[in-house]
């Protein structure tokens, strides 16, 4: 078993205000297909800054404080603390923390 602790996991280098850890890296056991961490999106902060971004991978997330107003497949969404999410591989989105509070989500990336 390996154990990680969040608040000892250095950041990923960003170019907007997230802050997002990678726990686990598919890589670390052979075979490996899943890539797991948490994000912290501020108020006020949007992922990418610009544009979309897309994963090679499904991207599961869930959300376990604030909410999100996100954008995937053409459609709007906000999504909230308690609610879980499905983004299929090469699927379009962003994020937008238009809230008073952090939103905290942790998120899975999966080979298919």
């Amino acid at each position: 078993m390996i154990v990680k602790r969040v608040h000892e996991v250095q950041p990923d280098n960003r170019q907007d205000d997230a802050t997002l850890k990678t726990l686990f890296h598919k890589g670390i056991i052979d075979g490996g297909k899943v890539t797991f961490g948490t994000v912290v999106i501020p108020p006020k902060a949007r992922v990418p800054l610009t544009g979309e971004g897309a994963h090679e991978q499904d991207e599961y997330s869930y959300i376990i404080r604030g909410s999100i107003q996100t954008g995937s497949g053409g459609k709007e969404y906000t999504v909230s603390a308690g609610e879980a999410t499905l983004i299929p591989a090469g699927e379009q989105h962003w994020a937008y923390n238009a809230g008073e509070e952090d939103c905290e989500i942790v998120w899975m990336l999966v080979d298919r």
